[in-house]
Order: C-alpha cells, then structure tokens, then sequence
C-alpha cells in the first residue's frame, strides 16, 4: 500500500500475494450464483416437478396437466431469458455452459416421453426431436477443436415451434386446438429435420476448413 513496486523493494514482482488462491476462489464461488446461473437451476429444479404433475392422477386430469403446463412455460421463459442475461452483463461462467444445455434438454426430453408414455404423441416424433438433440450434441465435440457453429435463426425458431407445440400438448386441449396443436407440432417435426441438416452441412465444413488450415500450417 506505499505505492512502491515490488521490483523497487527489492522483489521480482512475482511473488505469491498470500491467501491468493482463497481470493480468487471466493471470486469465482460467488460469480456462480448470478441471476443467469439462478434461473437456470430453477429450470433444472422445475423438471423433476413437472413430470409429477404431468404424471398425476393417471395424467389425464385437466386440472393437473394446467399445473404442469404452467410448469412448463416457466421453464421455457427462463430458458429465454437465462442465455440473454448471462451474455448482456458477462455473467457466462462455465457452469452455465454446461448446466443450460442439460436443462433445456432435461425440461423437453422429459415432456416428449411423457406425453408418448401416455399416449398423446407418437413415439417416433419423440425419438426424431431427441435424436436430434443427440446427434447435435454429438457433433459439437466432433468439430469442437474447429470453432463453434452458432446459433442460426432457423434454430431458434425450431426451439419456439417445439416449445409450443409440447406446451399445446401437455394441456389437455380438444376440438379445434386440439387439431391445430397437431399442425403446430408437424412444423416443429420439419423445423427439427430441416435444422439438423444444416447443422451437419455447417459442421462437415467447418471441419473441412480447420482440417485444410492445419495441414496448410505443417
């Protein structure tokens, strides 16, 4: 604190400051509990919740399908709101990046096979929504060393379409909405399709292009 260098006080101006490491520790503990990191565990915490209540009663009571539909579009508004946070006011930690991911995915995965285990929707667009999910996932670690494919447009409407037409479902719609959920879920099935393709059309090139760059490098 004399405002002297520690090369003028005869150090090298590399020396340890002690307690360091525990600073910097407490600094980075405290950086997790951030309103992003926040919502995204309420998200986490609201999946085990809504298949309870999704589940209830035989999971065919009007009354609780609401209680999981309200569930639901909570998780899916904090799944808005916790990426956008987290990039606005730097609040991205590590943490984030790996537990937002799993919790959109833990919140969808789990009403897909819900809803097919009761019978309201086919198994098949399950395993096409969740096979894609997994084969995205998959190839994330395959062009990883490569860069990062970001996030196009198309995708984030496939999460909306996807978003809504599982919302439609939980509720326990009839007549017309009940017609209409089914076309909205058609689109999310095409957008699904559509999207991971150019997901893979966009991760084989980047690949292609890390691959040449680093034999342009040897």
């Amino acid at each position: 604190m004399t405002g002297v260098p520690a090369s003028a006080a005869g150090g090298t101006g590399h020396r340890p400051v002690p307690g360091g490491k525990l600073g910097a520790a407490a600094v980075n503990q405290a950086s997790l509990w951030n309103v992003a990191n926040i919502l995204t565990m309420v998200r986490l915490v609201l999946v085990p919740g809504f298949v309870l209540l999704l589940l209830a009663n035989g999971g065919y009571d009007p009354a609780w399908r609401a209680l999981a539909w309200a569930a639901f579009a909570i998780a899916m508004i904090t799944d808005l709101f916790d990426g956008h946070l987290a990039r606005t006011y730097d609040l991205v930690t590590d943490f984030g990046k790996i537990a937002d991911p799993i919790a959109d995915k833990a919140i969808m995965g789990s009403a897909l096979i819900c809803l097919s285990w009761l019978g309201d929707l086919p198994w098949w667009v399950t395993g096409v929504i969740l096979g894609r999910e997994l084969g995205i996932t998959l190839l994330r670690f395959w062009v990883i060393r490569y860069g990062v494919i970001p996030a196009s447009r198309g995708g984030k409407m496939k999460t909306l379409a996807q978003g809504t037409a599982v919302g439609m479902y939980v509720l326990a719609l009839t007549g017309p909405l009940a017609t209409l959920r089914f076309w909205v879920m058609a689109v999310a099935v095409v957008l699904t399709v559509v999207t991971g393709l150019d997901y893979v059309r966009q991760a084989v090139v980047l690949r292609r292009r890390g691959l040449a760059a680093e034999r342009a490098a040897q």
